[in-house]
């Protein structure tokens, strides 16, 4: 009788890491569809960064973020039967992350918090810049701005300028075409300066 080869499990553990790297999303999200919930796992390490920064700039709340996270994975894993792997995960994720922010806003009408805590980052903010201290009054006020812009605009430049996806891509998110997507950010865009500006004029 031949000798039944012997795996280590630090070996076989390192070899199922490689192999579940190497899936796809959508091909982790069909196992999931198809009752292996447990690979939503490697979807949530590979996503939870970005839709974190997502909630975060729309509601400028941590606490409130990471729970929204969590709530998208559990729709997700609730609607996984809707998933027929024809579209890009990313994209039916981030329709799905979308649906749970405006849910949590028609439900607790919850105004975003005034704090510029820990934006810098997200903006790119970089400790070697020089003129410093302008460089962040600059940074707050163009935060200050985005307050004020509507959630459907503030939203687009989120995914556009700082989530940094294709206008396809984001058309596809919000139901409209390529070309649509272009008008609504150059719009936003439009209103985000003259906010900015009037802004400048009252500090």
């Amino acid at each position: 009788m031949p000798e039944t080869p012997v795996i280590l499990p630090e070996k076989q553990e390192i070899t199922l890491i490689l192999l579940l790297d190497a899936l796809t999303d959508n091909a982790l999200m069909i196992k999931v569809r198809d009752g292996d919930p447990d690979k939503l796992g490697l979807l949530f390490e590979r996503y939870k960064r970005p839709l974190y920064g997502f909630f975060y700039g729309m509601n400028r709340s941590q606490e409130l973020s990471e729970d929204l996270v969590q709530n998208t994975f559990f729709r997700i894993l609730k609607y996984k039967h809707l998933f027929r792997g024809e579209g890009d995960f990313r994209t039916w994720m981030f329709h799905i992350a979308r649906n749970v922010s405006h849910d949590h806003y028609r439900k607790d009408k919850i105004k975003a918090k005034d704090s510029l805590e820990d934006w810098q980052d997200k903006l790119g903010h970089n400790e070697n810049r020089p003129n410093e201290i302008q460089h962040q009054e600059e940074q707050q006020m163009l935060l200050l701005a985005m307050d004020k812009l509507p959630v459907e605009k503030r939203e687009i430049l989120l995914m556009s300028k700082f989530q940094e996806k294709k206008y396809k891509e984001i058309g596809e998110i919000i139901g409209c075409s390529e070309g649509a997507v272009k008008v609504k950010v150059f719009r936003a865009l439009q209103e985000l300066k003259v906010i900015y500006q009037q802004l400048e004029k009252m500090m």
